[in-house]
C-alpha cells in the first residue's frame, strides 16, 4: 500500500449505523413533506381545513393551517354578499357568538360562505369586541368590512318613549302625545285616527273584515302599550317615527295580541268583530276583576237580548262619560286637551242628562241598542268576555262594593235595590 493511499485512509470519517438511518429518515420525511405540499397539497389541505373548522381558534395560532384554510377560502375572503350597497341594518342579538352571527350574515345575504366572515372575524379579533345591538352594514361589503362595520358601525337613535295605559280614549292618547318631545304631531295623529285614510285601511284588511263603518274612527283598535318612537336616526336607515308611524305600530300591536282567530267571530254570536270590541270597550270600564268580565258582558248581552221582558238599555254610566267628554273637548282649545280631566263621574241624574243630538247613541240611559262604535280599546281579555258573555245568570245588574273588591250581581231590580240599601245605605255620596 502506497503512502498516499495510506494518508487517504487515515482522513477518511466513519459514520455510525444509526447516525444513518436517522440521516435517512430526515431526507426521506422531507422528501415525503415536498410531495405533500405539491402534488398531494389538496388532499392535504381538506384534512387539515376539516380539522380546523373543527378547532377554528387554532386558525390563528399555526401558521400553515392558516395558510391552507385562507387558500381554501380563495376569493370568498373579498367577495361581497351581492351589488346592492344600500344601508341596512343587522341585528345582533344578546349573547350570539361570532359563528352565529356568521350564519345569519350569510342567511340574510350579506356574505356568500359564512366561514369567510368567520376567517375575517378571527383576523380582526371581533370575539371580544362583539356587541349585541343594530349595526349599518351593506350587501357589497366584503367580509373584512363586515368585521369593521360590526365594531364601529352601530346605530345609536335618538328616542322617546309613550305609554298608552289601558281603558283610555284616542282623546286621551293625543292629549299625551302634546305633553311629549317626539316627530309626532299631536293634531295629525288625532286627524288620521280620527279620518283614516283609504291608503290606511287597504294596509290593514282585517278592518273592514272586522265591520269597521264607513268613516268610523280608529277608535278601539288602537293597542294600548309603551310604543317607541325614534326622533333622531343620525344617518341610520330608520324610519322617524311620525303620527301615521305611531298608529300603524298600534294597529300591528292590536292585531298581534288579539290574532285572526278572534277576529273570526262565528255567525251564532250574531255580532260583527266591530260589535264585538264595542262591547268589550264598556266591560273594560266596568270591572277589573278578571272573573267578573265575562258576568259583566253577560249583563249587557242579556239586556240586549231583552232578557225576560226587560227593556234594551244599556246603562252604562261610561258610556254617557264618554259623550259627555266628546262633548266638553269641542268647547276646548285643541291645545288644551292635554289639561282636560276625562272619565269624571257625572254628578248629576245621569239617566236625565241631555247630550248633543249625534252622541244620542251613547246616552244608553235613554237610548236603546249597542252604542255606535268602541270607547276605548279593550285587550284581549275584554274581547274574550265580549265573544263568549255568561248569560246563563240571568243576571240584569250589577253593582261596586264600596269596599273596591268587586261587584255584587242581581236578577231583578227588587235584588239590585236590596243591595243599593245595604250596601251604601246612606246613599252613594254617603
Amino acid at each position: 500500500m502506497s503512502r498516499y493511499r495510506a494518508a487517504e485512509q487515515r482522513g477518511s470519517i466513519r459514520i455510525p449505523g444509526v447516525l444513518k438511518f436517522l440521516l435517512f429518515a430526515v431526507v426521506l420525511a422531507a422528501f415525503v413533506l415536498v410531495i405533500m405540499l405539491t402534488a398531494l397539497r389538496p388532499i392535504a389541505r381538506v384534512a387539515v381545513v376539516d380539522w380546523a373548522w373543527a378547532n377554528p381558534s387554532w386558525i390563528t395560532r399555526i401558521g400553515f393551517v392558516n395558510d391552507m384554510v385562507r387558500e381554501d377560502l380563495g376569493s370568498e375572503l373579498t367577495q361581497p354578499g351581492g351589488p346592492d350597497a344600500t344601508k341596512q341594518t343587522f341585528d345582533v342579538p344578546p349573547n350570539a357568538t361570532v359563528e352565529d352571527v356568521a350564519h345569519a350574515l350569510q342567511a340574510q345575504h350579506f356574505v356568500t360562505d359564512w366561514r369567510a366572515f368567520y376567517y375575517a372575524a378571527l383576523q380582526g379579533n371581533l370575539a371580544p369586541q362583539l356587541q349585541s345591538g343594530s349595526f349599518i352594514v351593506q350587501q357589497s361589503m366584503t367580509p373584512a368590512q363586515l368585521v369593521t362595520a360590526l365594531i364601529q358601525a352601530k346605530v345609536t337613535l335618538d328616542t322617546v318613549q309613550v305609554t298608552f295605559r289601558e281603558g283610555i280614549r284616542l282623546e286621551q292618547m293625543t292629549a299625551l302625545l302634546q305633553t311629549i318631545s317626539s316627530k309626532v304631531d299631536p293634531k295629525a295623529y288625532y286627524d288620521l285616527a280620527k279620518h283614516p285614510s283609504q291608503e290606511l285601511l287597504d294596509a290593514y284588511p282585517w278592518l273592514q273584515k272586522a265591520g269597521l263603518p264607513k268613516g268610523a274612527s280608529l277608535e278601539g283598535f288602537l293597542y294600548p302599550a309603551t310604543y317607541t318612537l325614534i326622533t333622531d336616526t343620525h344617518g341610520a336607515p330608520y324610519q322617524i317615527t311620525d303620527a301615521e308611524a305611531l298608529i300603524r305600530m298600534q294597529l300591528d300591536k292590536f292585531a298581534a295580541a288579539i290574532g285572526e282567530e278572534r277576529m273570526s267571530v262565528p255567525s251564532s254570536r250574531k255580532m260583527n268583530f266591530f260589535q264585538i270590541v264595542t262591547l268589550a270597550s264598556i266591560v273594560q270600564h266596568e270591572t277589573s276583576f278578571p272573573k267578573e268580565l265575562p258576568l259583566v258582558a253577560g249583563v249587557y248581552q242579556n239586556r240586549l237580548d231583552r232578557l225576560n221582558g226587560f227593556a234594551p238599555l244599556m246603562g252604562s254610566e261610561p258610556t254617557v262619560i264618554y259623550a259627555v267628554d266628546t262633548a266638553n273637548l269641542r268647547k276646548l282649545d285643541f291645545d288644551q286637551w292635554q289639561t282636560y280631566f276625562f272619565w269624571n263621574s257625572i254628578p248629576t241624574k245621569i239617566a236625565d242628562l241631555k247630550v248633543p243630538k249625534d252622541l244620542q247613541g251613547y246616552q244608553t240611559y235613554q237610548s236603546t241598542g249597542l252604542i255606535p262604535g268602541p270607547i276605548s280599546t279593550p285587550t284581549a281579555a275584554e274581547i274574550d268576555a265580549a265573544l263568549n258573555p255568561d248569560t246563563s245568570t240571568g243576571y240584569l245588574y250589577f253593582l261596586a262594593l264600596p269596599d273596591k273588591s268587586g261587584n255584587i250581581f242581581a236578577k231583578t231590580l227588587a235584588e239590585q235595590n236590596a243591595n243599593i240599601a245595604k250596601y251604601y245605605p246612606n246613599g252613594f255620596g254617603g
